[in-house]
């Protein structure tokens, strides 16, 4: 065995001896698929490799592959079992979960009371999407998760060495399928499985997940000393919804379509009423109590006999049979009241049975009316975990499972908005809405005093005036047969100015969707500005303030504040962190999302507004990513205010949700510390002035020493040729595009293929360029300065968060693995002259960022340390084969060599492995 896996082990112990069992289970299946020459090669198991190994095959680098995920799963399972361990000594120990939280709190001052004020009204909301950064196929996934349950079940001590036997057999069955399983999509993935994929989180993890939170929120409460009897109501609760971009998010995605809308809605509502019809079910079964009809009270006999009537024959069925146990007859028949018949193939169009709810609001009001009766019965610890329970679940997916938002470019609306004012006005009215952005802002007030459509029909549009107007019909029918609540918000990516977001509320107009109430027109549905660029972020105050001035826009905040607690209006804006980086660079991206955010706040208090963010992050550090807790710990003061949305993306889904236990730790990280912020934001000062005058300064300059690289002449012939971008955009890891128009430039391409291209060559330029130069800047010219940040970085959450993020993207850059990429440029003056700034830059940030953290990072982090030592020595051999495999994949290319597909497939598989081993793709 080799001395780093040793030295690790050493360290950090149970996890790698898990790893090592799982590798000689992977050694058999290696030798019984008659891969010998493989064996010899098995990372972390031999000290040597054999003379003249084909690193570039497709066996050697899927074998890798399947070895980083398994090392993956260990150290999940790892981390879990590290919990516990803590946890079984002291609830509070483990840092960011609920206990820890009310530890914190109780240790600034803050009592039962203010808790309780905050709690009800938290709303947190991951929205899963279907962005291009998961490299594995769905059916890859769920072999893992299989995988990982035999791992844990292996834990166990209750089974016999012959049954432990069993579970290892069966841990080889899965490796044998997954090792003739392909792990890659060779065409691209069809919308319907990214949308089967987000549906397997949202009813076969999530739904269990809410019990186990609201468990451990009970729990820590009980344990921190706070009385346990107020949490029985679940009204006190704070409240989870989940999102979805998939089917909705058609922002230079062409596959989705109207009818893609429509088709997504309807599956996720059914699957809401799956879930619906087995929890009610399962509460049936737990309601097998003997107790006739005529001990019940006159209100709930009453509700017997309406229901009766409601169902027909099938509530006297029901009510016979069960007689004497009246309440679980009960459920029985609110089962009967589902919309759809879920025992036949069905579309929601044969939605038509009478008398069903119309609403899980009316659901809700059945079981409360079952909740009491219990209560006055004396089973009332039947319905405080039973039926809150089924009442919980209610309140979090309803009869629409997931909020779908629809997302649309501000570029592309300015084409269909030209189309349909050409198709009603006339081509001068459209050409006088694009000759100035006043003549536009005029039109737009005009005509939102008003409340008719443009067109009766809209086949005679253009593309993009069919698209838009007709994904807002679906929109529209969807609403008009149920309720807004399947709904999220309808974003603008790119927003530019006030008009972007004023343009929306007539194609909103166009379907129905803009409303008269008290002579005032107002919108049904929230429409959301998302700032993305660094101008963007810089304007977004005086663009908000506007767009909050604008008279439509107080209409509809007004009609939509019905669902938020009493009655409070609130604005959702999006922050993009992806271009922002891709834009600024690591420090002026966190700066100046950070100013946003702060000055957004202020605006919306100006216009008695709340100001709910929603953070477009993405699973690596360039984007965004970084532990929950210690992220919404470094949001400006006063900008969470117990509400909170976060994108969910790729890879970022299947690492933090793919099994109860894990999913209920994330998701409580982030629901416990949405609370604790908001509480110690209501009960505590901001912080100083000198950190935000500091890092504006920083920012500015990050920026500029960033951008003196990106927009280098030679720059772009530099990152073309010494990164795989050129492959990941021949990838076919999502049903996306990985250029919003098809052009190649660097503005059109995505922030997650430039991430990723980087990340995969090891240069990582997105998240620390530039802050060598910054920091030594700041050093040599403003020493008080520079002694502050020491000072800040000790006990400022941002400054922390900033410096520490970095440092763990420096600790994945490799200068020997970068040198290898940058000798596939051709030019060697460019190669050399970009490659001795870019080295010189990473010298210096090392330096720097070491400076302001003190102490190494395998001291501050010792885990993260050891497993990328661990990574990094099994990752030389899959980026020499990802070296070679390039120069053959270019050289076929140029030559239209028939073996241009083979090599592609090679390199999709590498491209794959190393993102296993990384742990992120962009």
């Amino acid at each position: 065995m080799n001395t780093v896996f040793t030295q690790v082990k050493n360290a950090l112990g149970k996890p790698y001896d898990d790893l090592h069992f799982l590798l000689h289970c992977l050694k058999e299946v290696l030798e019984e698929n008659n891969q010998h020459k493989l064996v010899g090669l098995l990372p972390w198991l031999n000290s040597t490799i054999p003379s003249d190994p084909d690193l570039t095959s497709n066996e050697y680098i899927h074998m890798m592959s399947m070895c980083f995920q398994l090392l993956n799963l260990v150290e999940v399972n790892g981390a879990v079992q590290s919990r516990r361990h803590k946890e079984n000594e002291d609830m509070a120990q483990v840092n960011g979960l609920w206990a820890n939280q009310f530890r914190y709190l109780t240790s600034k001052g803050i009592t039962q009371s203010q808790i309780l004020k905050v709690l009800p009204n938290v709303l947190v909301e991951p929205v899963l999407t279907a962005h291009p950064t998961e490299a594995k196929r769905t059916v890859v996934l769920q072999e893992y998760r299989k995988l990982y349950l035999l791992l844990v079940k292996r834990e166990n001590q209750m089974y016999t060495r012959v049954e432990q036997a069993d579970i290892r057999q069966e841990i080889k069955h899965i490796l044998h399928r997954l090792w003739h399983v392909g792990e890659i999509y060779i065409e691209k993935p069809r919308l319907a499985s990214e949308l089967d994929n987000i549906l397997h989180y949202l009813t076969h993890v999530f739904p269990g997940v809410i019990m186990i939170l609201d468990k451990r929120l009970r729990q820590a409460w009980k344990e921190s000393g706070f009385d346990p009897k107020v949490l029985n109501n679940s009204d006190l609760l704070p409240v989870l919804s989940f999102g979805n971009w998939v089917g909705g998010d058609r922002d230079g995605h062409p596959l989705v379509t109207p009818e893609i809308t429509r088709q997504t809605l309807e599956k996720l509502r059914i699957h809401a009423f799956y879930i619906i019809k087995n929890e009610l079910k399962n509460l049936a079964q737990k309601l097998s109590i003997y107790h006739n009809i005529s001990n019940v009270s006159k209100n709930f006999a009453a509700r017997i006999k309406e229901l009766r009537t409601e169902v027909g024959i099938n509530a006297e069925v029901e009510f016979q049979e069960h007689a004497q146990e009246i309440f679980k007859a009960y459920v029985l028949v609110l089962i009967q009241k589902i919309p759809i018949d879920l025992s036949r193939e069905f579309n929601l169009e044969l939605e038509n049975k009478p008398n069903s709810y119309q609403s899980s609001i009316d659901l809700i009001a059945d079981l409360s009316l079952l909740y009491n009766e219990l209560e006055k019965c004396g089973i009332g610890e039947v319905a405080h975990v039973d039926v809150e329970r089924m009442k919980r679940i209610l309140k979090i997916f309803g009869f629409h499972l997931a909020k779908l938002d629809i997302r649309q470019n501000s570029a592309y609306h300015d084409k269909a908005l030209k189309q349909l004012v050409a198709a009603s006005l006339g081509a001068q009215a459209a050409a006088q809405i694009e000759y100035s952005q006043d003549a536009r802002r005029a039109f737009l007030d005009q005509e939102l005093k008003i409340n008719r459509p443009f067109l009766v029909q809209h086949k005679s549009l253009e593309l993009e005036g069919q698209n838009v107007i007709g994904a807002l019909q679906v929109v529209s029918d969807h609403v008009q047969r149920y309720s807004t609540k399947a709904f999220g918000k309808l974003i603008v990516s790119m927003t530019r100015n006030t008009e972007d977001l004023l343009t929306v509320y007539l194609f909103m107009r166009e379907v129905g969707l803009i409303v008269k109430k008290n002579d005032q027109l107002g919108a049904v549905l929230p429409v959301v500005p998302l700032f993305e660029t660094i101008e963007d972020l810089k304007l977004s105050p005086a663009i908000l303030d506007d767009y909050l001035n604008h008279p439509i826009v107080k209409n509809s905040l007004q009609m939509q504040s019905w669902e938020n607690p009493d009655g409070e209006l609130i604005q959702d804006v999006m922050v993009g962190y992806s271009d922002s980086n891709k834009d600024g660079g690591i420090l002026a991206s966190a700066w100046f999302l950070h100013e946003a955010q702060k000055q957004l706040t202020e605006t919306g208090n100006k216009h008695g507004v709340k100001i709910r963010f929603f953070h477009g992050t993405g699973g690596s550090i360039s984007r965004g990513a970084g532990p929950s807790h210690w992220f919404i710990k470094s949001l400006p003061h006063g900008s969470i205010n117990g509400k909170f949305r976060v994108t969910e993306q790729g890879e970022t889904i299947e690492r933090k949700y793919a099994n109860l236990v894990n999913a209920a730790y994330n998701l409580e990280l982030m629901v416990s510390s949405v609370t604790a912020q908001t509480v110690l934001h209501e009960n505590t000062k901001d912080r100083c002035e000198e950190v935000e005058n500091l890092f504006r300064g920083l920012g500015d300059r990050g920026r500029h020493y960033y951008r003196q690289l990106i927009l280098d002449p030679d720059f772009i012939t530099f990152f073309s040729q010494a990164t795989p971008i050129d492959v990941i955009e021949s990838s076919k890891i999502g049903s996306r595009p990985a250029r919003r128009t098809g052009k190649r430039s660097m503005e059109d391409l995505r922030a997650i293929p430039w991430v990723f291209s980087w990340s995969q060559s090891r240069f990582n330029i997105t998240s620390w360029y530039g802050v060598g130069s910054t920091l030594n800047e700041l050093k040599n010219k403003n020493q008080a300065a520079y002694k502050n940040l020491l000072q800040f970085v000790e006990y400022d959450p941002f400054v922390r968060y900033v410096m520490t993020n970095m440092d763990s993207s420096l600790a994945s850059t490799d200068v020997r693995i970068m040198e290898k990429y940058a000798s596939l440029v051709e030019e060697v003056q460019i190669r050399d002259r970009i490659m001795e700034m870019i080295k010189k830059e990473l010298d210096l940030t090392r330096k720097m960022v070491g400076n302001v953290l003190k102490r190494p990072i395998n001291e501050r982090r010792m885990n993260h340390y050891y497993s990328t030592m661990l990574r990094a020595e099994a990752l030389d051999n899959l980026h020499d084969a990802q070296v070679e495999l390039l120069q053959k994949w270019r050289k076929a290319k140029k030559a239209n060599s028939k073996e241009e597909d083979h090599y592609l497939f090679a390199l999709l598989q590498c491209v794959n492995a190393i993102a296993n081993a990384l742990g992120a793709t962009g």
